[in-house]
């Protein structure tokens, strides 16, 4: 099994990378340079507000890695000359080592005035319970990041121009919200189901089987694109939608979607047969 980093690693295009191993972090670090690939932005798995590492590198200049960790007045930087020195300090802080900042020679970085806190909540008991409500949802489903859960909580009970909730408040709120789950999930132990239906994911696609988690809106939708997800020889596909990841995380169980690409009933119920399998090897039931 590969040595995987507990990192998320986000690229100046917007891609996400969900923990890589070190020389798939190194290779993206050495890829950097070119214009629309400039930087990187290396989160740990859970994210925590307002730490991270990341690199900037622009083609013959040299490496400005940065380092925050918490408050404004803990965000550093430092000049490297090269791809490696980069990628092995990011690696060392991806596996939380001991000493891992002890080479560069770091400087504070001036980030200005720091932004007052914003103002409290200005709802009713209904409105706020309400709204907590929607961000938890959100947030146990599992595959929202922090901006997206800030999203949701700022746009949850716009109606019309009123909009209630700032920026700022539902930036706060989901971070607030984030960070309980967080605690909640540092006391679980063991593997959990979703890294199970991760895994199971992973053989189905290593076996010629489109797997997708959390794969678009609608089951309308996900026929529709699932056929250009995966590679182009794949026999067939195995996917969940976001509403039945709501339906999951509210304890309904979840529901897969799956089929074969010649449109065959053989090859469906080959690929389901086939999921049913590859969830049961990894102690899931399947009805």
């Amino acid at each position: 099994m590969r040595a995987m980093l507990e990192i998320t690693v986000r690229t100046e295009d917007g891609r996400r990378h969900v923990r890589p191993t070190a020389q798939e972090l190194a290779g993206l670090v050495r890829r950097i340079g070119g214009a629309g690939d400039r930087f990187l932005v290396v989160q740990p798995v859970p994210d925590l507000p307002d730490v991270f590492v990341q690199v900037w590198h622009e083609a013959g200049g040299g490496y400005t890695l940065e380092h925050r960790a918490g408050a404004p007045d803990r965000h550093v930087a430092a000049t490297l000359d090269g791809p490696e020195p980069v990628a092995a300090a990011m690696t060392a802080w991806a596996r939380r080592d001991d000493g891992w900042d002890a080479g560069p020679d770091w400087s504070p970085l001036d980030l200005g005035p720091v932004p007052p806190p914003p103002p409290p909540l200005d709802l009713d008991d209904d409105d706020r319970r309400r709204l907590e409500e929607h961000v938890r949802a959100v947030l146990v489903g599992g595959y929202a990041t922090r901006a997206q859960l800030a999203e949701a909580a700022e746009d949850h009970l716009v109606s019309g121009d009123r909009r209630p909730v700032s920026r700022e408040q539902a930036q706060h709120l989901a971070d607030r919200m984030w960070l309980e789950r967080v605690e909640e999930q540092a006391a679980w132990e063991g593997e959990t189901d979703p890294e199970r239906l991760t895994r199971a994911f992973a053989a189905l696609e290593e076996a010629g089987i489109t797997a997708r988690e959390h794969f678009t809106c609608c089951r309308t939708c996900g026929g529709a694109e699932i056929g250009a997800a995966g590679a182009p020889d794949a026999r067939g596909f195995v996917s969940f939608h976001s509403q039945c990841t709501r339906g999951a995380a509210a304890g309904h169980g979840l529901t897969l979607l799956y089929g074969g690409f010649d449109g065959s009933r053989e090859t469906t119920a080959a690929v389901g047969r086939e999921v049913a399998e590859a969830f049961g090897a990894v102690g899931l039931p399947v009805e």
